[in-house]
């Protein structure tokens, strides 16, 4: 079974695993949308022991519903028409955005960068469960398409600066592991090497009239190909995790009037990045 975001953009045509989608060549944003897609391809549906209606409602909690069709718009409305890098397929394949080794924390709810566990803390895959099959399929292509996107961003425009889409839900599932700390109408997650202050800044006004914002709570951190990671400050990176009940019916329904408000303040905020 292949099962789909009715909001995807892809629903049209084959299902691939990730779309990188030209933006200005001037443009040193790049949009990334890793969490947005339900797809999962059979042969990956049989390693998952969740019945069909038990996967329905994990993939309701766990899909950053409708932040690709945000993204979109926002690309569309800004002055210069970011990058984006968006997944085609669930994080329930792969979370792309996960540490692969020893250094993810999440790996402490089996929740690595290939899931054993559910966002309820039960069992998704075996506890055994190989990840290297997946992570050689799904994960370090997504890995080295997105190093490449980053790098033609800086080969371009001499930086880039990675905007990460995200939402989470209003009420905190057992697999968080902060989940106890504020969780602001907009979550902005920063890291101290690659956040620098002012693109911190500029998101706060941007989301200004959007209820609020905080700073890394529920989650906190950014995501950078490990390439670049640590090393290179040309590489900037912020991460806008959008509370959903702020613009869609929790927790797998459809989009409400909050979202064209939500698009428009992410491209103010592509508009004060770009040149």
């Amino acid at each position: 079974m292949i099962t789909h975001d009715a909001t995807d953009d892809a629903l049209e045509r084959p299902v691939t695993p990730f779309d990188l989608l030209p933006g200005d060549p001037d443009s040193p944003v790049l949009l990334h949308v890793p969490h947005s897609a339900r797809a999962i391809p059979d042969d990956v549906r049989a390693g998952i022991v969740l019945d069909d209606g038990e996967l329905e409602r994990e993939l309701d909690r766990i899909t950053d519903a409708h932040t690709a069709e945000i993204a979109e718009r926002a690309a569309a409305l800004a002055g210069m028409r970011p990058w984006r890098f968006v997944n085609r397929l669930s994080r329930l394949v792969v979370d792309p955005e996960r540490f692969p080794d020893e250094r993810e924390e999440m790996a402490a709810v089996g929740m690595g960068a290939v899931y054993t566990r559910t966002t309820q803390r039960g069992m998704l895959r075996p506890a055994d469960t190989d990840p290297e099959p997946l992570l050689a399929r799904y994960f370090r292509p997504y890995a080295a398409a997105m190093t490449q996107a980053v790098a033609g961003r800086l080969a371009a425009t001499g930086r880039a600066v990675i905007v990460d889409v995200h939402s989470y839900p209003s009420e905190p599932l057992p697999y968080e592991l902060h989940g106890t700390g504020p969780r602001p109408p907009v979550c902005l997650g920063t890291d101290a090497f690659h956040t620098p202050p002012e693109l911190t800044e500029a998101a706060r006004k941007a989301f200004a009239d959007c209820g609020g914002t905080g700073l890394d709570s529920p989650f906190a951190g950014t995501y950078v190909p490990l390439d670049f990671y640590g090393t290179d400050a040309r590489v900037g990176a912020l991460m806008v995790e959008i509370r959903r009940d702020t613009y869609m019916t929790e927790p797998s329904g459809p989009p409400g009037p909050g979202l064209n408000p939500l698009a428009t303040a992410l491209a103010t905020l592509v508009n004060s990045i770009s040149p």
